[in-house]
């Protein structure tokens, strides 16, 4: 059923009233979201709690998908404020915000992030095209032109020049951005580099080369990619799949390996080199502003030159920032509240 645009302001108005009576209810705010962009909001929450005094807001790590559904649930005090983003808010989870009252929403684009496929610095460090990434880690693949379930074992199977080892990389499940980004620029570009899939029906097309294999070789590790960093220091044979964030604060324990030759860092991702990479966002739920207690200020502290700029505490911890231009616009429609939203498909 869909609401009329009065329908929906009139949900809005009655969400923000009984919100301002209950406000007392809640004194954090409470942040949800990608996984990726958490150690980022946690940096930016102590930061906050630091310099006001007040308490730092709650952020669970839901993953992207996740948390644009806990986000569009609703208005007030028991729903969540903001969420992170390792890809832009979809026009599906856009009609579900505007079907449950959540109509004035503010996007940060705060920076760009690459995806890293690493190891343990005690194991074999790969250079891998994203054709063989795609071989490693399809459900299905092509063989003598009919669509076969993926036999590759090991990733010596896919070339003689990689190590004769079995393929075993822990990643992130459905609900996340990462997944996501994963897909779009890995999965789907390695498929159409590699002879025999452009032939394909679209349809065959697009479910082959977007569905990961679960046989085994590719184990999905949940939303806490601290646990995939664990998992690969006691394994020198594994590999992960997460955000170049968290290659960045393990470079003691883990190191990334090369795609196409290049390998991730704070300037391959910058200056585009590096073909794997994604912008990070957050959204801010603006009917809560000047309700829930610091809402404000804490937005005004992420988007920060303090926190965003080159040399900021959040670039400091692997953010590849925006241009100047571009984090000036952003910092203006965010910290003034405005309803700036671009969804993607």
């Amino acid at each position: 059923m869909k609401l009329s645009i009065g329908k929906v302001a009139a949900l809005a108005t009655l969400g923000v009233v009984a919100m301002t009576a209950q406000a007392e209810a809640r004194d954090q705010i409470r942040i949800v979201g990608s996984s990726t962009v958490f150690p980022y909001t946690q940096a930016a929450s102590e930061e906050y709690s630091k310099s006001s005094g007040a308490k730092a807001p709650v952020v669970e790590s839901t993953g992207t998908g996740g948390g644009m559904k806990i986000f569009c649930q609703g208005i007030g005090t028991e729903h969540a404020d903001i969420t992170g983003a390792s890809r832009a808010m979809k026009k599906s989870e856009y009609d579900d915000c505007v079907k449950n009252g959540v109509t004035d929403i503010s996007q940060a684009l705060i920076g760009f992030d690459g995806l890293s496929f690493a190891g343990s610095r005690k194991g074999t460090t790969m250079d891998l095209t994203k054709g063989q990434l795609f071989l490693a880690l399809a459900a299905e693949i092509v063989q003598d032109g009919k669509v076969v379930a993926n036999p590759y074992k090991k990733w010596s199977e896919i070339d003689k020049s990689l190590p004769d080892i079995a393929i075993q990389v822990f990643g992130p499940p459905p609900t996340s951005g990462t997944r996501d980004a994963w897909v779009e620029l890995v999965m789907e570009e390695g498929c159409h580099e590699l002879a025999g899939y452009k032939e394909l029906a679209k349809d065959v097309q697009k479910n082959v080369c977007s569905r990961m294999r679960q046989d085994g070789p590719f184990i999905e590790a949940g939303e806490n990619d601290n646990l995939i960093v664990q998992r690969l220091e006691s394994d020198p044979n594994a590999y992960g799949i997460f955000g170049y964030s968290f290659l960045y604060e393990n470079q003691d324990k883990l190191v990334g390996s090369k795609v196409a030759g290049v390998e991730p860092s704070l300037d391959t991702i910058a200056d585009g080199s590096y073909k794997i990479s994604r912008p990070l966002f957050f959204y801010v739920k603006n009917a809560h502003r000047g309700v829930i207690p610091g809402l404000n200020d804490f937005v005004a502290e992420y988007v920060s030159d303090a926190a965003l700029a080159p040399g900021g505490y959040l670039t400091d911890r692997g953010l590849v920032p925006l241009s100047d231009k571009r984090r000036k616009e952003m910092q203006d429609a965010v910290v003034n509240g405005k309803h700036n939203l671009a969804v993607g498909s």
